[in-house]
């Protein structure tokens, strides 16, 4: 029996040696390997990825690309994006959209100028009619002498034929053309743009009366530019609709300040500069 143990004692102290030389040698080989850390072993792992991808097809580069992006590089919070997500770039979307507000009057003006140019001359052309009736009296009649004055309608059509003549050398329907496309272009920018900042800033939007009347503000700038081309065929009624739609673009810009102030004030207070 005491053969047996002594065995037994012998063969678990060779076991055992035999496993610690098993260890000793195998920290002696991972302390001969180059210690990397991980984000540069991770890169190196990518960088053999993709020289793999490249001897191979496009379709299977393009299905395969969005699996080795990182996650954690699309988080918009926590000071990743820099200045992205600072106050000054906060900042510009509420300093643009007040200046297209400007813009959008003046453009209003410019339009409703145009819009008097063909408003007058039909005004023009019905006093002429009127007129004609009015010549074409009693044959027997004596004719007015040329140093006679000119009746109402006469003095009312030459008023308003001067009045036409200064208002198209303003160029108002060329102008009116060009600032729509502008505020149209630089709008639909901005609007899109401070959706974009306000995730770089929180990494979410927010639901609520600004974000949706500038939603609408923009869908109204698209469907205002899609009505030109009936405008431009004389459809009276694509006019008046394109005037609604401006209309009420203005009501919702002006709605919109209020909600627009407070979130300026929200920027100053969660932001830093720059």
């Amino acid at each position: 029996m005491m053969a047996a143990n002594l065995s037994f004692l012998i063969n678990l102290k060779c076991q055992s040696s035999h496993q610690n030389s098993l260890s000793s040698n195998l920290s002696d080989l991972t302390s001969k390997l180059p210690s990397q850390p991980p984000q540069l072993l991770l890169k190196h792992q990518l960088q053999q990825t993709v020289r793999q991808l490249k001897s191979s097809s496009l379709p299977l580069l393009a299905l395969s690309f969005p699996f080795f992006l990182d996650p954690k590089d699309a988080v918009a919070v926590g000071g990743e994006l820099g200045l992205l997500e600072g106050r000054t770039m906060a900042l510009i979307h509420p300093v643009v959209m007040g200046s297209l507000f400007l813009y959008t009057l003046w453009a209003g003006y410019l339009g409703w100028q145009w819009r008097r140019v063909r408003t007058i001359q039909d005004q023009i052309n019905d006093l002429k009619k009127q007129l004609k009736p009015a010549e074409g009296g009693d044959p027997s009649s004596p004719s007015p002498s040329p140093s006679s004055s000119p009746s109402p309608l006469e003095s009312q059509i030459q008023q308003l034929t001067e009045e036409r003549k200064q208002l198209v050398k303003g160029s108002y329907r060329d102008r009116h053309f060009n600032a729509g496309s502008i505020l149209l272009g630089f709008g639909v920018f901005e609007a899109v743009g401070g959706g974009v900042n306000t995730w770089f800033r929180t990494g979410k939007l927010f639901p609520g009366p600004h974000l949706f009347a500038g939603a609408a503000i923009t869908v109204l700038w698209a469907a205002a530019a899609a009505l030109v081309p009936s405008m431009q065929k004389g459809s009276e009624a694509a006019r008046n609709l394109h005037i609604a739609f401006n209309i009420l673009n203005v009501l919702l810009f002006i709605w919109q300040i209020p909600t627009g102030i407070d979130i300026v004030f929200k920027v100053f207070e969660f932001t830093k500069w720059p």
